[in-house]
């Protein structure tokens, strides 16, 4: 009691000290990592206090009593569910200086270099190369479905600096400048118009030695350590009864009464008992995620939010009848978020959620992940985990 009462304390300071009409939320945000609120966990000067994760809601709890905005996590969504959690596990001191208080305000935005045309559910069999020259690496590849790279000024990235290495030994992670002279970021048109996503050619990139997450070689360990947090935050974030796309589809069936056919009615209820048990569900992966150790639980929220997401938009679909034809809104533009929220429309719903299975681990790959982590079932043989990279056949 006596840390939440030291927590209640701080926040209260923190309001009272600050006029919050007269300050942008960016530099509002920027006074709450200074005072160690933005994640409670975090050693001292990192935005944190080096106290226990469970703490964070007391934060959150006396900054809505306080009528200070929810914390909107689409301005970052990269950044702040994948990359200040791997900055801190694994970066240095100066690193954790460097990147995460304009992280945290959103003033830089991050994107995740890790997909390749040729590696893509098999990430480990990447081939962008980082190659050491004196006290910088130099970086030449392809990366693709790289959401918000329009935007980022850091990326996560994971090269492979040693092919004579299997292939989960033979990468590192750095943290690049999506500023540095040799990054080229182009477009990825979507069914929905947007382009969220784009391809980014490396070439010739160099990268300061200094800005490498992890021990040279160990980049699948650090990236595991991204992917965890990845599907947590996809599939496994809180969210109110009946929230979002399905708050949506709920007040489409009451405001209609002529849909309550005994077909449609059994299949919305299913639908609701699924969305709800996934939700209640989520409470243990967020538990996990607050004890800072995000696990193959993950994987199964977020493989659930997938298959919910596509037939609660499919069901949307249908109950719209011929007005969800009419989402014409192909123009080309760069959207300013991921994900679905952005566009309030039955069609545009439809087909932005079949990428759901795919981003963030296909339903595939997370399958596996759940066969072998959880239900500790044998693993499907492979012959390439043991071979150096370089003699894997592509």
């Amino acid at each position: 009691m006596e840390d939440h009462d030291h927590i209640r304390a701080r926040v209260r300071d923190l309001v009272a000290r600050h006029d919050l009409a007269g300050m942008t939320q960016r530099e509002f945000l920027g006074h709450r990592f200074d005072a160690g609120l933005a994640w409670v966990h975090a050693p001292a000067g990192c935005g944190g206090l080096g106290l226990s994760r469970a703490l964070q809601p007391v934060v959150e709890e006396e900054l809505a009593a306080a009528g200070v905005p929810r914390l909107n996590l689409a301005r970052n969504p990269i950044g702040l569910g994948m990359g200040a959690p791997t900055v801190l596990a694994h970066g240095t001191d100066g690193q954790r200086a460097r990147l995460l208080r304009p992280l945290w305000t959103g003033e830089e935005v991050w994107c995740q270099l890790f997909s390749e045309p040729g590696a893509g559910s098999d990430l480990a069999g990447l081939a962008t190369r980082a190659v050491r020259d004196g006290d910088a690496w130099v970086v030449d590849g392809q990366k693709v479905w790289t959401s918000l790279a329009h935007h980022a000024r850091w990326a996560m990235l994971l090269a492979r600096t040693d092919p004579q290495e299997p292939k989960h030994r033979g990468m590192t992670y750095f943290v690049l400048d999506m500023q540095a002279p040799g990054v080229e970021v182009l477009p990825l048109r979507q069914a929905t118009g947007q382009a969220e996503f784009n391809e980014v050619f490396l070439t010739g990139v160099r990268i300061p030695d200094t800005m490498r997450l992890g021990d040279v070689g160990q980049g699948w360990t650090v990236a595991t350590t991204t992917l965890m947090n990845e599907r947590v935050a996809i599939g496994g974030a809180a969210a109110p009864r009946e929230g979002g796309p399905l708050g949506e589809l709920m007040r489409l069936w009451r405001d209609r009464p002529e849909l309550r056919t005994p077909g449609l009615h059994h299949r919305l209820l299913r639908l609701w008992a699924r969305a709800e048990a996934a939700r209640i569900g989520n409470e243990r992966t967020r538990q996990a995620n607050a004890a800072g150790k995000p696990g193959p639980e993950g994987s199964a929220a977020k493989l659930a939010y997938a298959g919910i997401a596509q037939d609660i938009s499919r069901l949307h679909l249908e109950l719209t009848g011929p007005d969800a034809l009419g989402y014409d809104d192909w123009t080309f533009r760069r959207s300013e978020m991921t994900g679905s929220g952005e566009v309030r429309h039955a069609g545009f719903h439809y087909l932005r959620t079949r990428a759901n299975s795919i981003e963030g681990g296909t339903n595939e790959v997370l399958r596996g992940v759940i066969a072998d982590r959880v239900l500790d079932l044998p693993r499907e043989p492979r012959t390439d985990t043991k071979l150096p990279w370089k003699d894997v056949p592509r």
